[in-house]
């Protein structure tokens, strides 16, 4: 999903040609920034249809009906002060997106496989970075989340396996890209980890606007490379990853779908671009529903609401002031 961000730097930013419906709708801030470019997948633009969704609030799939009539009551609009401190952080995680994109389009405009490994290898970052912080709460008793944890490392898991089709396709053969991806990442994770400790909205907001690209530049190279790549056989490792027996985590990723109703074929390397493409459209609205705190659940914890072994919290927290503050007036997490 950072190769998502990056990723756009193959192309020039494209509309999408179908339109991504959803009952997902996490509960964000959306209406009051409309206008910006950023990473939103917005609703009435061209998009993916991704169905068989959960409703946007942490409620079971048997609740989808009564959660979106309700949710708009359910959250409170954001005060003045919020609202331009959220524009702020939107606003610098476009430029950033934007300037990394220029340079890598620059280093990388006519070797796609090259610049597909380099920003799949930045990708798994962000979600090393909020397991790194979410552990360290934990340690210090201050969340204790396990869906965040279970998500993240499923995301984790699907990026390395784009990684994966990238090596196979021969896109780390000259050591100069495999050097510039592992150091990028490298100052990639410490710059999410400081961002998500400060501000997990604005770190969860920032990788959305890298996954948008990443959706895009995959989008605009099947549209650009597709006849042909229909031609070329896939790689085993895809094969094996998007058509194998245990997708366990496969469907904890997208937590807009239901578990099991999402079961790509793989028949030829188009086909595999067409599902690295819809995976980051799964990751981008997964990193939108994060952006509101406790907003975020596993696909698999709906068929789990009666397991004692859940984790849970009394109180959350945003970012490391809010937690240090509330360590000293509230009981720390429990499991119940």
């Amino acid at each position: 999903m950072a190769a998502a961000m990056f990723s756009s730097s193959l192309f020039p930013t494209t509309h999408l040609n179908k339109p991504l419906t959803s009952q997902f709708r996490p509960l964000s801030f959306r209406p009051s920034f409309s206008r910006i470019r950023a990473s939103l997948l917005q609703d009435k633009e061209d998009k993916v249809i991704l169905q068989d969704s959960f409703p946007s609030k942490t409620t079971s799939p048997s609740d989808s009906a009564t959660a979106s009539n309700s949710s708009n009551d359910t959250v409170s609009s954001p005060s003045a002060w919020e609202k331009g401190v959220i524009k702020v952080e939107q606003s610098f995680n476009i430029f950033l997106t934007d300037s990394v994109i220029k340079i890598l389009d620059a280093l990388y405009h006519d070797r796609n496989y090259a610049r597909f490994f380099v920003l799949e290898t930045i990708a798994r970052v962000p979600y090393f970075a909020f397991m790194s912080i979410l552990h360290m709460y934990e340690s210090f008793g201050w969340w204790r989340r396990a869906d965040y944890l279970k998500v993240h490392f499923a995301e984790s898991w699907n990026e390395m396996h784009h990684l994966l089709i990238m090596e196979e396709l021969g896109g780390n053969a000259w050591w100069f890209d495999r050097f510039l991806a592992q150091h990028i990442a490298i100052f990639y994770y410490f710059m999410t980890a400081l961002m998500y400790a400060i501000s997990p909205r604005m770190a969860y907001h920032f990788s959305e606007c890298v996954e948008n690209h990443a959706f895009e530049t995959y989008d605009k190279f099947i549209k650009e490379q597709g006849e042909e790549l229909k031609k070329m056989p896939a790689p085993e490792v895809a094969v094996n990853y998007y058509m194998g027996d245990d997708l366990y985590l496969f469907d904890e990723f997208q937590t807009s779908r239901v578990p099991n109703t999402r079961r790509p074929k793989i028949e030829n390397l188009y086909d595999v671009f067409l599902n690295i493409r819809d995976d980051e459209a799964e990751h981008c609205k997964t990193m939108r529903a994060c952006q509101t705190d406790g907003n975020l659940r596993s696909p698999h914890s709906y068929a789990e609401d009666d397991d004692e072994s859940v984790c849970t919290l009394e109180a959350g927290c945003e970012g490391i002031v809010d937690c240090i503050k509330k360590s000293v007036t509230s009981n720390p997490a429990k499991v119940k």
